[in-house]
């Protein structure tokens, strides 16, 4: 087996492309890859729904500090929830850097990696394109002989 690049969070082979996050390990099988494509932009889908679980519990804590101990106390949480959102706003502009390579597998549109290290995501980009290339059936080479 051929390998075209191992990492900490993606292994491509000469067969297989592995996605390994903290959680889970994702395999795909390269022959079944068909459009990949490299995109630029949009957070990490783990990231999102942080951020948003996250600007909801502050609306929530603010109005709830509001009506059981007072106006100050509201206030302050209104601070806090301004600060804290615009801190989770400078987050969201950041993870616009992010790369992701997509690409049809058995017929489903999926995002096989994406990381915000752009020098991480070009090799593991160009290793899945090399393994991809060389997984095709090669070309014959008809010799017609001349009389």
């Amino acid at each position: 087996m051929r390998v075209y690049y191992r990492g900490p969070d993606a292994r491509v082979t000469d067969q297989h492309f592995i996605r390994r996050t903290p959680t889970a390990e994702a395999v795909f099988a390269v022959r079944d890859l068909r459009n990949v494509v490299r995109v630029q932009g949009g957070a990490a889908p783990d990231r999102l729904g942080g951020m948003l679980v996250t600007g909801a519990g502050l609306v929530a804590l603010t109005a709830a500090s509001w009506s059981l101990i007072g106006p100050a106390a509201g206030y302050a949480m209104a601070a806090v929830a301004v600060a804290v959102g615009l801190g989770l706003l400078s987050v969201r502009r950041r993870n616009d850097r992010w790369w992701h390579v997509r690409a049809t597998y058995r017929g489903a549109e999926i995002t096989l990696y994406s990381s915000a290290d752009q020098q991480m995501f070009n090799q593991v980009a160009r290793a899945l394109m090399r393994a991809i290339e060389d997984s095709r059936p090669g070309r014959e080479v008809q010799r017609l002989a001349t009389a």
